[in-house]
Formats: structure tokens, C-alpha cells, sequence
């Protein structure tokens, strides 16, 4: 018979989406700076965001990424909610490096995952045709 299925409707993966990313965008941190002024070290606890992935909402809702897939990746019910899912996690990566919240070193990285490439296309292909007009052809 199978296991049951973590998200019995698409209202109740929403909801799960929901609450991860604002666990995502909620972090809690704690910080250690030295204070000359003070001649100590300060410690404090500030908000930061953490990026979004699929695998990440995987672990918050307690279900393997395989089992993700599997049961509602290609599931014609939940397939469009799967897909924004992925569209926000692609778009809050984005977001993420050009506010330099992510160091841009680690773009090529992080957006390989959404097909991006940090390589440029140097290979032309077909042919390209030279038109030679005018009056200062070499003709004698």
C-alpha cells in the first residue's frame, strides 16, 4: 500500500512552504565583534536570511527530497505549486546576490542550479556573408 502522503492537499503544502520560508527570512545569529572603544568583545543576536531551496523545505517538513519528487514533482495535482515553489526558490537566490546578501563569488554556484552559467559562448556556428560594395573594390 505505500506510505501516506506527507501533504494531503495543495492548501496544506502551501502552508508548509509558507511557514519555511519565513524560518528561512528569520534566522537568528549570533555575533561576536571586539570593541576597541570598550576593550571587549561584544556579542550580539541579529535577523538574517537564509536562501531557499527545495532540499532545505524538504528537511523542514520532515520528507526526503526523493520521496518529494516522487510522489508530487510529476502529480498533476500539486505540479503547479511544485513549480512556483521552484520559480521562488530561483528568484530569492537572485535577489539575494544582487543585494549582496550571497557574495557574487558565489553565483556561479548557487545559480547553476536554475541553468545559469558563468561561461560565455565563443563557439559561432553557420556561415556569415561578406558583401564587398562600393567603388574601392581592387579591380585595375
Amino acid at each position: 500500500m505505500g506510505r501516506p502522503r506527507k501533504f494531503k492537499s495543495i492548501k496544506h503544502m502551501e502552508e508548509i512552504w509558507e511557514a519555511y520560508k519565513a524560518d528561512c527570512d528569520n534566522q537568528m545569529v549570533l555575533t561576536h565583534d571586539f570593541s576597541s572603544k570598550n576593550s571587549e568583545f561584544i556579542s550580539k543576536e541579529l535577523k538574517r536570511s537564509i536562501t531557499y531551496t527545495i532540499e532545505g523545505f524538504c528537511v523542514f517538513a520532515g520528507i526526503s527530497r526523493a520521496a518529494f519528487y516522487e510522489y508530487y514533482g510529476d502529480n498533476p495535482k500539486f505540479v503547479d505549486i511544485v513549480t512556483r515553489m521552484k520559480e521562488e526558490c530561483e528568484v530569492d537566490a537572485r535577489k539575494k546576490f544582487e543585494l549582496q546578501v550571497i557574495p557574487s563569488q558565489l553565483a556561479g554556484l548557487w545559480m547553476s542550479k536554475y541553468g545559469y552559467t558563468t561561461k560565455a559562448d565563443t563557439n559561432v556556428s553557420g556561415s556569415v556573408p561578406v558583401v564587398i560594395s562600393g567603388e574601392d573594390n581592387l579591380e585595375d
